[in-house]
Parts: C-alpha cells; structure tokens; sequence
C-alpha cells in the first residue's frame, strides 16, 4: 500500500556485507556468492568462549539483507541487526537466540552455529511468511538445498497451509453481531477510545481465530459523524505486537499519523470529516495484507450536509475475508498473500453466515437504507439484494436517485476492496430477501444473510 513507507523497501535486493573476507570456496555452486561473515577484529579461535567473527544483517520491511550467509567454520558469532525498517524486527535463529531492533536502531548479540549451517527468521506474526528468513551455512552449500522454514523446505510456516484447517465440534459458539447501523454522534468534536486488543473470535461455526482487533471485535466499531466535524481516536495497544491506524476518511501524511503504535504505548489519531461517504479504517503496519486479514479494520460514515433522509431502518454491513490457520491461531498469511486468494470464508460482519442464521427484519414496504463496505482484504464484492432493485446508490460520491430521468435502477452494487456504498431499497411485500455477494463461489462459504419483511410469509 502506497501510503505506508513500510512497504517501500519489501523487495530489498541481497547485499555483500561490508568489510566482509573471502572465505567462500572458489567452488561453491552459487550463481551470486553469499554474504562471508566479519572475522576482523575476532578473538583468536583458540581462545575459550571467544567469537570467531561478526555477522551483520540489516532488516528492512519485510526482508532480510543479506539473506544467505556463509562462515568460515562452526562456532559462536557475534550477530548485528540493523533495523532499517519503520517498525520493530528482529532475527530469530533455529536455536531459539533472538536479537531484537527497534525502528532505525541496531542490536547484537551472540549465537552459536552449528556445523550443519542454521535457518533464521523475524519471529514477529506474518513476517517470516512475507520473506524475513535467511541461512546461515558453513563451508559452501549444494545448489537447490534449503534447512526447515526456508524457502523450498518441506516445513510449512504455521503448520496449516499444507491442507485446510478442521472444524472444532467443542469451539465456543459465535457472537451475534448487530447489523444496525449506529446513531450519529451528537456534537462536533469527537473522543473515541479505540483499544488495540488481541482475542479469540469464533468466525463460523466450529473455528476460532486469534484476531486482532480494533475495540476487541471484527470489524471493529463503526464510527458515524457529520460532515465537518472533528474526531479524535486514542488508541491504547494492549496487544503483543506494534500496529498503526489509517483512517481513509482523514487528510494526513503518512509519516505524520500513521504511525507505530508499541504494545503499552498510546497514540490519538485527530481529523476532520471533510468529505461525506462510507470510508474503511485499518491497520497498515507491515505486512498490512495481514494486519487487515487478521480483523483490523472498520468503517466510518460520514453524514453530507443536511443529513440523510430518514428511513424504517439502516443497516451497517463489512465483507471480508478469513484464511484460516490453525485452531485458535493468526490467519494464515501464505494462504492470504496468494496471487489467486481462495478464502475459507468471506463474510459479513466478521461471521460466516450469521445473517442466514438469524435474519434481520425490515419493514415490509418500507424503507431500507444499508451503509456496505469492502474491506477486502483481496476479494471484489457484487452486494445484491434478492427480489428487490435499488433506487438509491451512492457508490464512493457518485449518485443514483430514485426519480431520475431514465427511471434507472440497480441490481448489485460492484465494491473493489476498501469501496464502500450506500443502498436504498423497499421491499415490496412480506417475505424473505437474501443478500449476498453474487460471486456465488463465495455465498456458499458464508456471504449470505437475509433481509425478512414483516412476518417472513408472502402468501399470508
């Protein structure tokens, strides 16, 4: 995402270290020879305890650099971690040793490698999965090989994208979430707390994600305003790892409010609704594709000049997707960076088919009004309504009015990831109206709800 310098630097390129021996063998069958670690300065090997060199490693978001290292022999190595990136790294070798750096700081340590080379990675969720891995071999190494948790190894990250996860018979059951939309706050300056919590969240029946959130649910709050009003949002991470906030409904550079957010720290987030529509808000700390298809996102709305015609009812609806890992465990985030994603769920409101399971009654010919957005993170919406037409959208400023010269209407309303819409419809007489996304591959895993007018029953 273009707005977070984080990303910028994902695919940094394999560097030689500097200062760095010729200790590679002239026969090693790499196409670009790795990285050599730092003898200079080294104690003498015969020396007890001593550290036969320095191996420095530079981490960007989200790579290492270099990646693949050789030494000269088995032993204890000093290890220098610079942290080029906008958030905290660290590297995590195989013998359970970590050196951890903050943003644009660096950190040592020592570890000891074994005469078999050792792997390392960036322990933090998603990263290692995003391409933070690298090796530490001894000697030279054969073309094509790789040690458990890189790149070509057998070992999947996770343990669960090899097959799809299992559904729980004992899982806690879901938690309902009421599909009304919010009341505008009254006022014009607003103070919203917004706690970072990290929690176990039943998203369909019979599976449990470790989600992190916003306000402790997926998606998190909607937030609804008038057009020109002031919203602060303080944010208190109680979680374990950094996060960030990007309010698409603000005016801000990226490097002024988006920023870091530590676990125990705090942070407000301040901006004028200056522009009236739906809008998403989510986490943009690297990898985002993560932080967004772990739970962190929302919506807020914001009310156009004069307000919106009132309504019988009004509905606030987020699709989104779920990769699954294990039971009780972050998505799977090989499985979300897929050029082809293939979600286990895609939902409204964080649950796999909880509308279907409990309907959500409107008023038979009556006016309903629902606020849908698309926060993705990779998969289009076609939101539908079954048996009715809309006569109102208002897709991302451009409008649709019941009225109108042609006598137009709309069947579905397209969303690419972080669209959103506004949607008015009647339903004609009492009866049953599903609504779904109308790429059916997804209705059948969870993108399904039901619209019932008056008693359900269009034949009484």
């Amino acid at each position: 995402m273009r707005r977070f310098a984080a990303l910028i630097t994902t695919f940094a390129a394999i560097a030689v270290l500097v200062g760095c021996t010729p200790t590679v063998k002239a026969e090693a069958p790499w196409t670009y020879p790795p990285a050599v670690a730092d003898p200079a300065g080294a104690p003498s090997t015969s020396t007890p305890g001593g550290v036969l060199g320095t191996i420095k490693i530079s981490a960007a978001d989200l790579s290492f650099s270099p990646s693949m290292i050789t030494v000269a022999e088995a032993g204890a190595y000093k290890v220098e971690l610079t942290n080029t990136g906008a958030i905290q790294h660290n590297v995590t070798f195989a013998d359970g040793t970590v050196v951890v750096a903050e943003a644009g700081q660096s950190a040592s340590g020592v570890v000891t490698i074994p005469a078999a080379g050792m792997n390392f990675t960036c322990s933090i969720p998603g990263h290692a999965a995003a391409g933070m891995t690298g090796m530490v071999s001894v000697g030279s190494m054969p073309m094509g090989s790789s040690m458990p948790g890189m790149p070509g190894a057998t070992a999947t990250p996770g343990g669960s994208a090899a097959g799809a996860p299992v559904e729980d018979p004992n899982a806690p059951a879901y938690v309902l979430r009421d599909a009304a939309a919010p009341a505008v706050m009254p006022g014009t300056v607003h103070d919203i707390d917004l706690p970072i919590i990290e929690t176990d969240i039943t998203v369909a029946k019979g599976f449990v994600v470790h989600a992190w959130t916003f306000g402790g649910t997926v998606p998190g709050p909607v937030i609804r305003v008038h057009l020109g009003d002031t919203v602060r949002v303080h944010l208190t991470n109680q979680g374990s790892m950094s996060h960030s906030i990007d309010f698409h409904a603000s005016e801000t550079a990226m490097n002024h409010q988006m920023v870091e957010i530590k676990p125990g720290a705090t942070w407000t987030y301040t901006f004028k609704a200056n522009y009236a529509g739906v809008w998403m808000y989510h986490c943009g700390t690297a990898p985002a594709l993560h932080h967004i298809a772990n739970g962190m996102f929302g919506m807020v709305i914001v009310e156009p000049k004069g307000g919106l015609p009132k309504v019988d009812e009004e509905f606030a609806l987020v699709q989104s997707e779920w990769y699954l890992g294990n039971q009780k465990e972050p998505v799977d985030y090989t499985k979300a960076a897929s050029g082809a994603p293939a979600p286990d769920f895609v939902v409204f409101n964080g649950i796999a088919n909880q509308y279907k399971d409990n309907p959500v009654q409107v008023t038979s010919g009556g006016r309903v009004r629902v606020f849908i957005l698309d926060a993705g993170p990779s998969i289009d919406s076609s939101f539908h309504v079954v048996g009715t037409i809309f006569d109102t959208v208002i897709k991302e400023g451009v409008a649709l009015r019941p009225g109108n010269a042609g006598g137009y209407g709309a069947q579905a309303v397209d969303l690419s990831p972080a669209q959103a819409a506004i949607i008015e419809f009647s339903p004609v007489e009492d009866g049953m109206y599903p609504f779904v996304t109308h790429a059916f591959n997804f209705v059948v895993r969870g993108a399904i709800g039901i619209f019932s007018a008056g008693d359900g029953d269009p034949n009484n």
